[in-house]
């Protein structure tokens, strides 16, 4: 866990900070929302290309956990974020949309470092992470028309496009790449290594230029902000309880049921983030609540680590 990772959470607020600041020059603000995009499909690109697609296979030598997982972050996750968006967001088109792309998409990069901190099986965690991926590249489509479809924001034809050029576009550069260096394995580890931390660096420049461009409409809705807090804690937490018995239910080994809960409680905001920006240019607010998201996501998320981790010890002694 590098020092870049440690401190994503505060390299995520220092970003805001910066792009609110300098937002409040008007040739900045005129100018930052044209480079959010080309930042974004960099960031994905790079973030592909670490993940290894061809190991897909691997995940279904455990059958039930991954029958298990994709049941929980495809099927239950899903019909949670939907009625939580619908109690609590329902009369805010926006923060609904948002709050359902952000919950709907399982992490594909940091669940790991905390699955190693928790003592997880970090394998089966790495295993299970393409499919992960691909999945949500072709749910999230279908979940956005069943859940938002009647919210009136939502154009399929825009939506489709947006996914074509942020998502499939650094997919298919990634795939190549990786079939380019296919026998040139040290070469390939060289420049994963050495791009390692270029996907946070991105994204924090993604969101210096969203908030350059849209930092005030963060600012004159900060009250709307706080609605999403309420929604955020509650499904981290009824999904804590739930995974937990589902997971002594199916008898998985402690190592394997720490790394059952954060694949299915860790969400992946930079995918949905990427595709919000796109597909909803007009609706800023969804973007912005898909970034507020992180900052409470990621120390619930250290909270559960260690609470898996007391766990854990606790059985082992």
């Amino acid at each position: 866990m590098n020092l870049f990772e440690k401190l994503y959470t505060l390299i995520i607020f220092i970003a805001v900070i910066i792009g609110i600041g300098i937002g409040q020059v008007e040739l900045i603000r005129n100018n930052a929302e044209s480079f959010i995009v080309p930042l974004l499909v960099a960031m994905l690109y790079i973030t592909f290309l670490q993940i290894p697609i061809e190991e897909i296979k691997k995940a279904f030598k455990n059958i039930k956990f991954t029958y298990t997982s994709v049941t929980i972050n495809f099927v239950w996750t899903p019909i949670l974020a939907w009625l939580l968006a619908m109690v609590f967001l329902g009369d805010n088109p926006a923060l609904y949309i948002g709050f359902i792309m952000l919950m709907v998409t399982p992490c594909t990069d940091w669940y790991l470092i905390f699955t190693g901190i928790a003592k997880g099986n970090v394998a089966l965690s790495t295993a299970i992470l393409p499919l992960n991926l691909i999945l949500q590249v072709i749910l999230l489509p279908v979940y956005l028309l069943i859940f938002g479809g009647k919210t009136g924001v939502i154009e399929l034809s825009f939506l489709v496009e947006s996914i074509l050029i942020v998502l499939f576009i650094p997919l298919v550069l990634a795939f190549l790449t990786n079939m380019f260096l296919r026998n040139r394995q040290h070469l390939k580890e060289n420049l994963i290594s050495n791009f390692s931390l270029l996907p946070i660096i991105f994204l924090s420049l993604a969101i210096v230029a969203m908030f350059a461009s849209q930092g005030q409409l963060l600012l004159d809705n900060l009250d709307l902000m706080w609605q999403i807090t309420l929604p955020i804690l509650l499904f981290f937490t009824i999904n804590f309880f739930v995974v937990q018995k589902v997971g002594q239910l199916m008898q998985f080994p402690i190592s394997d049921r720490t790394s059952f809960s954060l694949t299915t409680l860790a969400r992946n905001s930079p995918i949905a983030l990427a595709i919000a920006m796109t597909a909803f240019p007009d609706q800023p607010l969804i973007a912005l609540t898909l970034v507020i998201g992180p900052l409470l996501e990621l120390p619930i998320l250290a909270i559960i680590t260690q609470l898996l981790l007391f766990k854990s010890n606790r059985r082992s002694t």
